[in-house]
């Protein structure tokens, strides 16, 4: 049995769910679109099992412009896919991100992060270990040489109504979405005809997008295609403290912020609790099926870190825990967007490394451009093309948490 659309989207997460909608609400494209996805419920999905923030905290310019344009989509989101008048609500929290130097080379990455993001209007602040002392009192601050603070346009939010809030908009714009699994593809010289179906069924297209997160390596295969993206396993965790710090800031409101330790550790607050986690000591790839949480990774790494910064986090009990998935690309840690030169209409969208949800927005805005026109006509990301990984020439980040 055979289907047809114009472009068809393997992968309905974050990034296959955005770039249905960019095409979707678009009035310079009137074709069809299709998105695959095997688990509609998103059980095992990057993007509901992630800490779900976004920020301007990072070493490349690009990535900066990025989020600032995923912030605008946060910000105005309630009214951007609002379907029938019911408006999703991401309970965006503006906690900012604080991240945190111990080491002379920490602190020379810091600055020189700090001068990038200055030059791209991020709101960010470097504060002296007197000025960290005073902001955020609850932390024990003798080994930080300098700290870095986002003022505004970094915070945390809804995760699934983010997902879904895409999804419903696109579905009521006319795309389909369908629960199936990619199992190869019909090529014809540098062309995809068709993509056939653990269903047993085919579906022909123009068009095709590689936006299967961290399974886009498989995906790449069924065209010939070696994409250097792999699964890594990141474990977070839930706890509460005997006496919480949260409301202690001198500085916004009393919240604390996502706080990135010079050991790496993250933590923030969510509500009562706090979320955290870290990059396990062996970041190694993982089977796409492997979700079994990293327990140790708390007793061993995150809890000595987090006792350390706070006494308030020395007497502290886990709640709950899971683990995701990272789709890790191996060269820079950036995504991969565009197409391959072996296959013309075959399109990735892949290896976030971490940053899948507030790269979303632009990434499927700047897709549906190279879809609708050929070329980008918002924001230039063609250093993210295939160009840089064919050349082996990363295009770094370095700020990955």
């Amino acid at each position: 049995m055979e289907d047809r659309c114009d472009v068809i989207v393997i992968g309905g997460g974050i990034v296959g769910c955005a770039t249905a909608y960019f095409l979707s609400s678009n009035p310079d494209f009137s074709g069809s679109v299709i998105v695959l996805e095997p688990d509609p419920a998103y059980t095992y999905s990057s993007s509901t099992l992630s800490a779900s923030s976004i920020r301007t905290q990072f070493s490349n310019a690009l990535n900066i412009k990025i989020s600032q344009y995923g912030y605008e989509v946060l910000t105005s989101f309630h009214e951007l896919m609002s379907v029938e008048n019911d408006r999703p609500d991401l309970k965006f929290h503006a906690g900012g991100y604080l991240f945190l130097a111990e080491t002379d080379a920490q602190v020379e990455i810091m600055k020189q992060n700090y001068s990038v993001q200055l030059a791209n209007d991020a709101d960010v602040v470097l504060w002296s270990q007197s000025e960290l002392a005073s902001s955020f009192p609850h932390l024990n601050v003798a080994d930080i040489k300098l700290a870095s603070y986002g003022r505004s346009g970094e915070g945390w939010f809804d995760n699934a109504d983010f997902l879904n809030g895409f999804k419903r908009k696109a579905e009521s714009l006319g795309v389909r979405f369908i629960k199936d699994e990619a199992i190869g593809f019909n090529v014809e010289k540098q062309s995809l005809k068709s993509v056939k179906l653990k269903s047993g069924k085919k579906i022909e297209a123009d068009y095709f997008v590689n936006s299967a997160g961290s399974r886009a390596g498989k995906i790449a295969k069924y065209a010939g295609i070696t994409v250097p993206v792999v699964p890594r396993k990141r474990t977070v965790f839930v706890f509460d403290c005997e006496q919480s710090p949260q409301g202690s800031a001198a500085v916004n409101m009393g919240l604390l912020p996502l706080m990135v330790d010079s050991t790496g550790v993250y933590c923030r607050p969510e509500g009562n609790v706090f979320i955290c986690g870290c990059t396990p000591k062996e970041d190694l790839d993982v089977d796409f099926n492997d979700f079994t949480p990293n327990y140790t990774e708390f007793d061993d790494i995150i809890w000595p870190a987090l006792a350390n910064r706070s006494s308030y986090f020395e007497a502290i009990k886990v709640r709950n825990y899971w683990a995701g998935h990272y789709a890790y690309n191996v060269l820079d840690q950036n995504m991969i967007l565009g197409c391959h030169p072996a296959i013309e209409n075959l399109y990735f969208a892949n290896g976030f490394s971490g940053h899948g949800l507030q790269q979303a927005p632009a990434t499927g805005r700047g897709l549906s451009e190279l879809i609708i026109y050929r070329g980008f006509r918002s924001l230039d990301l063609s250093p993210f093309s295939w160009d840089r990984v064919i050349k082996g020439q990363p295009f770094l980040e370095r700020s990955i948490v």
